[in-house]
């Protein structure tokens, strides 16, 4: 509570009257015990730009002036609230009044005449501060209503905000060598900690600044290596000749050793701090959350119950960046919600991004706030220092001002990191001001982490599962593949096919230039034309591809874009011959922009190039030729089959080359014997000619005729084989005889040894080709038949013909008839047959002829003999 009696100082201001407080030449304001605004002078309103009216009776840190709800400022009146005497001067710089101030503050307790005890602020102007160049031309371009038009979004990709020079005015910065650890640079407010010319603080240690067991603990860390990129030591720690208590953070990055001091506050209680209990129930109750959706939301409404911001959302990157809020927690009064709304990937652009994969927390206080530069020795030779890892480094004006559209002030964003990757942000927003002390900063930081685990727990089981089930399909199809040469079938056919895989509705494989479908595809010809396209858009080495957007990549297929608006697609081999595709119909749907998205910045000008959109109402964008995406473990697993199947493709080709080996040595092998073959036809044709030949010397050195007739019947019978061996050496092939030609040869040579006067009228059907043991048969049967006619037959008055013709009789037969014109056979020929005459040599031999090769033989006289043999 304030004293009953106000310090003698503040005896002026407790004894004027409200019209002679109006008169002076600064602003004077009454607050009561609870921050109330009781008193507001003439001199206040003019430098805030707010009527008197309109302040009385609100509290001016949270509703007339929520800047000052802060450690620096409210956190001195609570404090000497407390003690019971308050009598303290500070600069401050009021951010957003009709132009940023710095100003002299005198806080002193008093009792005014008509309220009672107060507590008097005085605001001596000191400067007027403008926007700075960059605010001030993004204010004038939107004062001037840019019109949205298609600039290049990449401008907002190539803003340094690492490097902004300045950082927000609730702390103080100092750099210095990592090496020395002398001082570099420091931000302008360094005067709030010590006294930057006297002596002059660039080039002093840091020791001269800061408590010596806290730089002993940065030397540790910085000889063990843990305070680069993202690590640090923090303390609370004292000042020299300041009583209040400073919370410090410092880590190193790009040769400079950062340090970040804030003022703490002086009691717990003056500002709402989560605890450990707070952060441990909130986390367990994430723990219980057995969804993504559910998790997110819990995660939403405890951050927002540990820091005190009046939303705080979660918010989902997509493979593409496009962000979306799957989950909000805001208070009842704020009829704005994000929930469920896309935004474009330029809203938070790539270095944006980048930076919150390396940085992990954001917390702006103020939005408009005026930023602090940082000063650096003359000649120094320092360029600007990297703040990446900096806390309190400033933001983007272009962001700044995509706040000012959507309604925020205080603002706090947490990366999300699952798997090391930017799954997403927590994000908090206030429509004021809004402090948030170190442990809930910290606290907030550490469900963030708790939330990302959670996701990763629920989004690893859900894929394990969904693995699983295609890594079994997928051994299936490998298990067939093993089985199979045929990798086509075994894929396409089996138990097991290619639409088991990836909630595909269609399937395909190219092989060479043979296409293969399943299920809803496109046409063969298409998918043939698919392939060729995907061959010249891969670069060399590159063997999968996918898009959930296909048609519109490929033109030419999109008259089939409600079966194949996605596409996964693995080559099999590096020849490309061989392709895998699955396809994915199109799933029309409507997706809900924060905002245009094909106007995510407007035009601007002067130093300012791009300017945020100032739009952010449901855009409603009616989607057509998408289909559902495809997962990259899917992409994966594709790869992962197309290998397996290159193995059976590999075999094949080994098997192939195999066969055409063996084929290859039994050609030749085949080649070789057909040569030996003809050679020992040849050979054999020559020795029985030979054997013919003495046989006929033998017959005429003998005297008997019946020996004579003997030999000459053996010398036909040996010429009829020798003929069938020379028609096998001519032929072809070494296991068919041209018949035709063959009896052909052997009638001239049996006419020619029956001497003049014998004759043979031949007919051979040309082209005739039986087998080598049916030729052998039929050539000794007409030998016999044909010899038999010209001892037999003959008429008395010498010589004889005889009739010889060959042809086919129907399918695989062949008939052979040999007629003579003789007297014919007697009448009781048949019963001397029946009664075992006629049984020389002769006829055994036909008989045995007949019955190698089931033969039929019929007998007529017509009038002369006439033997057919069929067979």
């Amino acid at each position: 509570m304030p004293p009953t009696q106000a310090p003698d100082k503040g005896l002026e201001l407790d004894v004027l009257a409200p019209d002679a407080l109006d008169r002076l030449d600064k602003g004077v304001i009454g607050l009561d015990s609870d921050g109330t605004v009781v008193v507001f002078s003439e001199g206040a309103s003019a430098l805030s730009g707010l009527s008197r009216e309109s302040v009385l009776g609100r509290n001016y840190f949270r509703e007339v002036m929520p800047g000052t709800n802060v450690p620096s400022f409210r956190g001195r009146f609570l404090a000497g609230s407390r003690r019971g005497a308050l009598d303290e001067s500070f600069d401050y710089v009021f951010g957003r009044l009709p132009q940023p101030l710095r100003a002299r503050v005198h806080m002193r307790h008093g009792n005014a005449a008509e309220t009672g005890p107060v507590t008097w602020l005085t605001i001596d102007p000191i400067e007027s501060l403008g926007a700075g160049l960059s605010r001030e031309a993004v204010m004038a371009a939107i004062g001037r209503r840019a019109r949205a038009e298609p600039v290049d979004a990449s401008h907002c990709e190539r803003e340094p905000i690492h490097i902004p020079g300045s950082i927000q005015p609730n702390a103080v910065m100092l750099a210095a060598d990592v090496e020395t650890l002398q001082v570099l640079a420091y931000s302008a407010n360094v005067e709030e900690i010590v006294d930057p010319l006297n002596p002059p603080l660039s080039g002093r240690p840091l020791a001269d600044v800061l408590p010596r067991n806290f730089i002993a603990a940065v030397r540790t860390r910085l000889a063990a290596g843990t305070l680069g990129d993202g690590q640090s030591v923090r303390r609370r720690l004292t000042l020299t000749g300041r009583s209040a208590s400073y919370y410090a953070v410092a880590h190193a990055h790009a040769g400079r050793v950062i340090v970040e001091l804030e003022l703490e506050p002086d009691s717990a209680d003056d500002f709402p701090t989560a605890s450990q209990v707070d952060t441990e129930l909130a986390m367990g109750r994430l723990r219980e959350a057995g969804t993504l959706v559910e998790a997110a939301r819990i995660a939403a409404l405890e951050i927002r119950a540990l820091t005190g911001f009046e939303a705080v959302l979660v918010y989902r990157f997509d493979a593409d960046w496009n962000g979306e809020a799957v989950a909000e927690d805001k208070v009842p009064g704020w009829s704005r919600s994000l929930l469920g709304l896309r935004f474009p990937a330029s809203d938070i652009p790539a270095q944006a991004r980048a930076l919150y994969t390396r940085a992990k927390n954001r917390f702006v206080i103020d939005r408009d706030s005026v930023p602090v530069g940082l000063v650096a020795a003359p000649g120094a030779g320092n360029g600007p220092i990297d703040l990446t890892f900096a806390q309190h480094r400033t933001l983007s004006p272009i962001h700044l001002e995509y706040q000012r559209n959507l309604g925020v002030n205080g603002s706090m964003s947490i990366s999300i990191m699952v798997e090391d990757r930017l799954w997403g942000l927590m994000i908090g927003h206030h429509r004021r001001p809004h402090y948030v002390t170190p442990e809930t900063r910290s606290a907030a930081t550490v469900l963030t982490d708790a939330f990302a685990m959670r996701v990763q727990e629920i989004e690893s089981r859900r894929l394990w599962a969904e693995r699983q089930a295609h890594l079994d399909v997928e051994g299936r199809l490998v298990r067939g593949l093993t089985r199979s040469d045929d990798f086509v079938a075994a894929l396409t056919a089996g138990n097991a096919t290619l639409l088991d895989l990836f909630s595909a509705t269609g399937a395909g494989i190219v092989a060479g230039e043979r296409v293969t479908l399943i299920g809803r595809s496109p046409p063969a010809d298409m998918v043939d034309r698919i392939a060729a396209w995907l061959r010249d858009r891969l670069p060399a080495g590159e063997t999968h591809y996918s898009s959930s957007n296909f048609t519109a990549e490929y033109l030419e297929a999109a008259p089939y874009r409600e079966i194949a608006s996605g596409l996964l697609a693995a080559f099999v081999d590096e020849s490309r011959e061989n392709l895998l595709l699955w396809f994915r119909p199109e799933v029309p749907s409507t997706v809900t922009w924060g905002g245009d998205p094909r106007k995510p910045v407007l035009a601007g000008s002067g130093p300012v190039a791009l300017l945020p959109r100032r739009s952010f109402e449901r855009w409603v964008e009616e989607r057509t030729g998408y289909a559902s995406a495809w997962a990259e473990w899917q992409v994966q697993l594709a790869g992962s089959l197309a290998e397996a199947v290159e193995g059976v493709v590999l075999r094949q080709r080994r098997k192939i080359d195999e066969l055409t080996s063996l084929l290859a040595e039994k050609e030749r092998l085949l080649e070789q014997k057909d040569l030996l073959t003809r050679e020992i036809d040849h050979r054999v044709k020559n020795s029985l000619q030979i054997v013919s030949a003495f046989l006929q010397m033998q017959r005429r050195q003998i005297a008997d005729a019946e020996a004579r007739q003997a030999f000459a019947d053996t010398s036909a019978r040996v010429m009829s084989v020798a003929r069938v061996h020379d028609s096998l050496y001519q032929a072809e092939r070494v296991d068919e005889v041209d018949l035709g030609q063959t009896i052909e040869n052997l009638c001239n040579d049996l006419a020619g040894l029956a001497g003049e006067g014998h004759a043979v009228d031949l007919s051979a059907e040309p082209g005739l080709m039986v087998p080598y043991r049916k030729a052998v048969a039929l050539s000794l049967i007409a030998t016999e038949l044909v010899t038999n006619a010209f001892k037999y037959a003959a008429n008395p008055a010498g010589g004889g013909r005889v009739e010889v013709s060959v042809s086919a009789s129907g399918p695989g037969e062949v008939q052979l008839r040999v007629c003579d014109d003789g007297a014919g056979l007697p009448d009781d020929w048949a019963d001397a047959k029946a009664r075992g005459k006629g049984s020389g040599l002769g006829m055994k031999l036909i008989r045995a002829m007949l019955d190698q090769i089931n033969a039929r033989l019929d007998v007529a006289n017509n009038p002369g003999a006439c033997f057919t043999i069929t067979a």
